[in-house]
C-alpha cells in the first residue's frame, strides 16, 4: 500500500516546531527522566510517535498540540505560534501538569513540580560593559586552516561586535566566559533548528564529539555548524533540513573534520 504524503511545512509551521523544540530541550535540562513518552501521556497526545513528529517538523502543529504541551512543559503559546493563538478568543488558563513521577518527593510540605523553563525569546536590552548582569560574548569570524586544530578570529565588522549573555546563565552551567565565542549561522542546512542570520554561542572548551550534540566544525578548511552523529564506528556530520539530498551527511574522520566548539546557545531574530 502507498504511503501517505505530507505536504511541505511552511516556513512559519517549522519556526513553530523549532521554538517548541527549544522549550522541550529546556525542560529536559531541568527535568532529567523527561521523555517523549512521557510528555505524549502527560499531554494526552497518546503516542511518543505523535510528540516526536510535532517537535521535528514532520507535521504542522495544530490548536490542541500547542496548548496541550505548552501546558506540560510551561512553555508560552503566544510565542511558540502566534498564527494559532490568534485564533483564539477566549484563551484558557495554561495551568500547570502533574509533576513527572522522576522527579523527588515533596519534603517539609513544599510541592515538588517541574521547573518552568526559561523562554528562548531574549528581550533585548541596552547593556553597558560594567553591567554585572551580563557578560558580553564576542562576536568573531573563524579563521581556519584544513587539518589544523587551532583557529584565530577576528571581530566582526558589524555594530557592537559582542553580544550580552546573562552571567547567571554562564555560572549555572559552569562554563568560562573566556572559552565562549559567538559566530553567525550561514545557509539553510540547518533549518529549521538554526537559521541564516542566528547567532549562535560556542563554547571552545567542550570539543568532545556527543551523539546529537550541535558543534562548530573546521571541515576541510571552513567552518560549519553540523549536528554530529554515530553510527557504524563513525562519525557524522549531519543537517536538520529536511532536504537530505541536498543537504546529505558526510563523515567526520581525521584531520578533514577538527571540532572548534559545543554549540550551547542561540540568539535569533526570527518571530
Amino acid at each position: 500500500m502507498a504511503g501517505m504524503n505530507r505536504r511541505t511545512l511552511t516556513a512559519e509551521e517549522k519556526g513553530e516546531s523549532a521554538r517548541l523544540t527549544d522549550f522541550w530541550i529546556e525542560f529536559q535540562e531541568q527535568n532529567p527522566g523527561a521523555t517523549q513518552s512521557w510528555l505524549a501521556s502527560a499531554s494526552g497526545l497518546g503516542t511518543q510517535g505523535a510528540v516526536s513528529q510535532y517537535l521535528r517538523g514532520v507535521i504542522p502543529l495544530n490548536l490542541h498540540a500547542l496548548l496541550s504541551i505548552c501546558r506540560v512543559i510551561q512553555a508560552d503559546p503566544y510565542y511558540v505560534s502566534p498564527r494559532l493563538m490568534k485564533s483564539l478568543t477566549d484563551v484558557p488558563e495554561i495551568t500547570r501538569a502533574d509533576p513527572p513521577k522522576y522527579l523527588a518527593e515533596p519534603q517539609s510540605g513544599n510541592e515538588t513540580e517541574p521547573a518552568k523553563p526559561r523562554s528562548p525569546f531574549r528581550r533585548v536590552e541596552a547593556v553597558g560593559n560594567d553591567d554585572p548582569r551580563f557578560t558580553l560574548i564576542p562576536k568573531v569570524k573563524l579563521r581556519l586552516t584544513a587539518g589544523i586544530t587551532g583557529f584565530s578570529i577576528e571581530p566582526e565588522e558589524d555594530d557592537g561586535a559582542t553580544t550580552a549573555v546573562p552571567t547567571e546563565w554562564i555560572a549555572q552551567r559552569g562554563y568560562s566566559s573566556a572559552n565562549l565565542v559567538a559566530i553567525e549561522v550561514r545557509g539553510e542546512s540547518m533549518e529549521p533548528t538554526f537559521y541564516q542570520g542566528d547567532l549562535v554561542v560556542l563554547n571552545t572548551a567542550d570539543t568532545r564529539p556527543a551523539d546529537g550534540g550541535v558543534f562548530a566544525i573546521n571541515y576541510e578548511g571552513e567552518p560549519v555548524v553540523k549536528r554530529m552523529s554515530r553510527d557504524a564506528g563513525d562519525w557524522w556530520l549531519t543537517s536538520d533540513n529536511a532536504d537530505q539530498r541536498k543537504y546529505g551527511r558526510k563523515i567526520c574522520r581525521g584531520d578533514a573534520c577538527l571540532v572548534i566548539g559545543r554549540v550551547v546557545r542561540r540568539e535569533t531574530e526570527r518571530f
